[in-house]
Parts: C-alpha cells; structure tokens; sequence
C-alpha cells in the first residue's frame, strides 16, 4: 500500500504473535476485525483502476474529458484528506470503535450511491463519501489494533493492517476481472465494497471500545475489564498500571507543547529545531513516496497497460494483477530486511532501481510510439464513409499518421488491420457501432495505446519497478516516520505528514492522464525520474539513518545537525568536525 504505514515488527514477534494468539484467539478477533478497515482502504483505492475502463464505456463524456476521468479517481484521495483529519478527532471525541463504524457506513453509502450512479457526476459524488471513509480508516483501524493488541505481539499485529491494505488492493483487481464479463460491469465492481463494510459494521458492534480511550475518559474498570480478556490474569495489574504511566506521560508531554488548535501547535513544532529538522525529513521521504508515480500504477494500472499495447480490458485487468500482487510481496520483503540494512540505504537503493525504471519504461515507451503502425488510407475507408475518423479524412498530410497520431485526435480509434495488428491499419471514428464493426472482423480495437513489440517487455519493467519501490520508499518513510519524531511531537508531526502525503497523493492522481496527452506516456514517466532524481538527492541531503537508535539519540543527532555519507550510518556535525581536526 501506498498510503497506509507498515509497523516495524521483527521475526520473533511473528513467532510471539502465532503462540500468544494460539492462547488467546480474542486477540486475533480484535484485530482482524478492525483489520477489514485496512482491507476496505486498499479495495476502494484500487478498484476504480479496472472500473474506469468500463465507465468510460458507459458514460461517453468520461471517454471524452481527461479531467473528468482523472477527478472520478483523484475525489476519493481528497475525501481521504478531510476523512483523515475528521478521523482524528472523532478518534479523540468518541472512542475508536464510533469512528470506525462511521467510516465503514461511509463506504456502505459510497459503494451503494456509485453503484446506482446514472451520471458521473454521481460516481464522484460516491467517490468523495467513500474517500471519507478511507481517510477515517487509516487513523482509526491501525490506532484500535495498536491499542487492543498485547505489547509484545503490538508490531506483528499492526503489521496486519498494512498487508491488508496491500491484499484489499489484490482483492479489487481480483473482483474488476472477475466481473469483466457480467452485466453492469463497474457497477458491481465498486458496489461490491459494501458487503465487508456491513460485515465490519456488525462485527465492531460487537466489539469493546480501545481499553486506552477508555482510561483518559475515566472509565477505569471498562478499561480493566477489557484488559483482562486480552492478557492472562497475572498480568493485568501490570498493564493498568503501565497504562496509567503511559497516559500521565502522554498528558505531560501535551502540556509541554501547549495547548490551541492544530495551526498554533503545528506553528510551535516548526519553531523548534530538532522537529523542524525531523519533519523536514519526514515530509520529504513522504512527498518523494508519492512522486516517483506510484498511484499512477496503482490508479490507472490497466489503462497504462493499455497504453502499452494492449487493447482489451480482461488482458488489462489480468496484467494488473502482477502490479497489485508484486506490491503485497514487497510488503513483506521490507519488514525482513529494513532492520538489516537501515532506512536510509534502503531508500537510497531503492530510489537508485525506481529511477532507472523509469528511464527505462520511458524509452520501451518513446520507441513504441515511435514504431506504431501507419495509417491505410484503404483500410480506413473499409467500414464505409461515414466510418473513418473525420479528423483523419479532413488532414492535408494522412500519408504522415500513424496509430498515434490517430488516437491523439478527436474522437479518433485504431482498427488494426486484419493480417496482423502491426500492419498499416484504420483510423476510425470512436463510437460503439465502430468497435463492434471493427471486433466482429476479428480485429483489434484500439483507444488508448498502439499495438507495440515492446508491450510484454514494459509490463516487465513496471513489476520490477513496484518490486523494487515496495519495499524501499513503500514502507520505509511511515517507518522513519514513527522513529524521527520527539514523543511529545509525534501526534502534531504525524498529522501534518499524512495531511502532506494525502496532498502529493491528490496531485499525482490528478494530474497523470493530462501529462500522457500533454507529455505522452513516454515523457511523463521521463518527467517521474525527474521526480525522483531530486527525491534522491534530498533524501541523501537530508534524511538521517535511525536503525536501532534509541528516541533520545535521535533527538541528539538532530540537534547536532545530520552529515550525509552514502549509504551508511549516521555522521552529525560534531563527529565530522572531529574528523577533519
């Protein structure tokens, strides 16, 4: 997943975690419950990258306007940033368990408002609510799982949350394919969503409020009760009393950074040198996350498959999959080694492979455009007059078009030509009478991307570019995040990085289906590695290692000020004025 955080966790927790769950299976209850939070995130980020595909079919305007397609995706990343922030403070208000019933009948209302949508606008209305929803989820189902879960299984099991994520993303393509050939289409994919809402719905009726929310509100014996379904009776006067340590600590430390809205205590922070120099950080691990394009991939996968030469929506979706199910592994391969090899090489190495993806899915695309089939002016007058695209048969240079050149114009497609779908073929007009002329020939019926060679190897390029951003900048900056942060900061600097990420993610998705057509494919993956050559350089500017430090050093180096080195381990000021002396 993109957005949502992945706990640091080792493997001894996991042993940990299946021995104590074996003990006590209410545990695995609790955060598998509050975990179909995290499955509803990652599905409803995803599914509309197959759903559009058939919206656009539906909805003719939508095939038509770029920004239309690209607000139906982007609206819920927006609902997301208001969501996130509403989250916070039902969180603090209501209890964990209210806001995560009201995000989940959010996404009830979102899947069933899109689902019988009979406009877009409608869709984006469905969007937006659903977009809430997300934005609630992702405070509240790590929040609850973190706070319900034993301490020494905490990680494992938080680590849940961020694999469900991923596997609700796996799970969207999986459904947008199997629904490829039913009637309704997109409705069902994006309807769909309602049924694990509802189930959520029942499941945390039946679940107890956070034992820690209930603390600060002086529901003491709640909180112990709870305590003692999750802990061995032995235990739970340690844990009460550890719980009433941590909550004084907690209340100290707001007082410390003072009381006034979020703007006042955010303002507070900046002004402090070593969180400003930890947010700096933060925000510019989180920032470069989401420009290097990943939500391109995950957003628009089929349609950049498409753009890759291949035509049909089922084959588009079935690729997909690669992308999906490549980013869930990276998951996993990113909590083996990141204590190993430290934050900062690992996205240092990781930018390096992102970059040099993109370059090269850059020019696999620069040479597919390039290499398009031609234009026949026979084979666009087969179908009949008043079937060749008009742009085509009004140009004072039709022996220079080409596939591309034809799909870049106004309501313009490609038929290729029935021999083979890299000979010359027709450029045509985009309507549904067309396409079905054009496949009950047994042709091949373009709209987004050429027939191209070089199809398969790009669809290779972009699972090695998810396999080699997952596990580096996919998870690594939420976990630099949750370390770089002074404890008294850390709610004030973790909701600004969310709010900062949720921002870059609205851009990056508003903007990627105007770039093609501005930009074509070829150059706006150029113009990603751009991005990431400067989030390269900043990281390694910038970002200091905190493997294995404890809170206090960190706060130490970064009073002292961070010296970058390569790959390796942290060198503040201090030590490398030493050196030189």
């Amino acid at each position: 997943m993109v957005e949502g955080g992945v706990v640091k966790v080792d493997k001894t927790e996991f042993t940990e975690c299946f021995r104590t769950v074996g003990k006590t299976p209410y545990i695995m209850r609790l955060a598998f419950s509050a975990g179909i939070g995290g499955l509803l995130f990652g599905y409803d980020t995803g599914v509309i990258s197959g759903a559009l595909l058939y919206i656009k079919e539906d909805f003719k305007e939508v095939a038509q306007k770029t920004w239309l397609q690209e607000t139906i995706v982007a609206m819920a990343v927006a609902g997301a940033i208001v969501g996130a922030g509403l989250g916070g403070f039902l969180n603090d208000k209501f209890g964990r368990k209210p806001a995560m019933i009201v995000a989940d009948i959010l996404f009830l209302t979102g899947a069933i408002i899109m689902s019988v949508a009979p406009a877009p606008w409608v869709i984006i209305i469905g969007r937006i609510v659903v977009g809430l929803g997300v934005g609630m989820a992702s405070m509240t189902a790590p929040l609850y799982i973190s706070e319900t879960s034993p301490a020494k299984i905490r990680g494992a099991l938080g680590a849940t949350n961020g694999l469900l994520i991923t596997g609700g993303q796996f799970v969207s393509y999986l459904v947008n394919l199997g629904f490829t050939r039913v009637k309704g289409t997109w409705r069902w994919m994006l309807g769909v969503a309602a049924v694990p809402a509802a189930i959520q719905v029942v499941l945390m009726l039946t679940l107890p409020e956070s034992p820690r929310w209930l603390y600060r509100q002086n529901k003491i014996s709640e909180a112990e009760e709870i305590l003692g379904r999750i802990y061995p009776p032995e235990q739970v006067k340690e844990e009460m009393d550890s719980l009433k340590t941590s909550i004084e600590n907690e209340m100290a430390d707001r007082k410390a950074v003072g009381e006034g809205n979020a703007f006042v205590r955010a303002k507070r922070a900046w002004d402090n040198k070593v969180v400003r120099r930890g947010l700096i950080a933060g925000i510019s691990v989180l920032v470069a996350q989401q420009f290097v394009g990943i939500n391109t991939v995950m957003y628009y996968s089929p349609t950049i498959i498409q753009l890759a030469g291949f035509a049909s929506n089922s084959t588009a979706l079935a690729l997909s999959l690669v992308t999906s199910g490549l980013n869930a592994v990276g998951s996993i391969v990113s909590m083996m080694f990141v204590d190993r090899f430290g934050r900062r090489r690992l996205m240092i190495i990781s930018m390096f492979a992102i970059i040099t993806c993109l370059v090269v899915l850059s020019g696999l695309f620069y040479g597919a455009a390039q290499a398009a089939p031609k234009i026949s002016q026979l084979e666009s007058s087969h179908f009949g007059a008043n079937s060749t695209c008009p742009a085509f048969a009004s140009a004072t240079s039709p022996d220079r078009w080409n596939c591309m050149t034809c799909l870049k114009a106004s309501d313009c497609a490609f038929c290729s030509n029935s021999a083979s779908e890299f000979h010359p073929g027709a450029c045509v007009a985009q309507t549904s009478t067309m396409k079905n002329a054009c496949l009950g020939e047994k042709r091949i019926y373009f709209t987004e991307g050429c027939p191209s060679k070089f199809g398969f190897m790009a669809i290779i390029v972009l699972g090695l570019y998810i396999i080699t951003y997952s596990p580096g900048m996919g998870t690594v900056p939420w976990i630099l995040n949750s370390e770089i942060y002074p404890l008294r900061y850390r709610g004030i600097c973790g909701g600004i990085g969310a709010v900062t990420l949720w921002c870059a993610n609205l851009i990056v998705s508003e903007t990627f289906l105007t770039l093609t057509e501005a930009l074509g494919s070829s150059g706006t993956f150029l113009l990603y590695a751009g991005f990431s050559l400067i989030g390269l350089i900043v990281i390694f500017l910038l970002v200091p290692e905190t493997k294995g430090l404890p809170i206090e050093d960190i706060e130490k180096m970064l009073e002292k000020g961070f010296w970058p080195s390569l790959c390796g381990g942290n060198k503040d000021k201090d030590n490398k004025e030493e050196q030189q002396a």
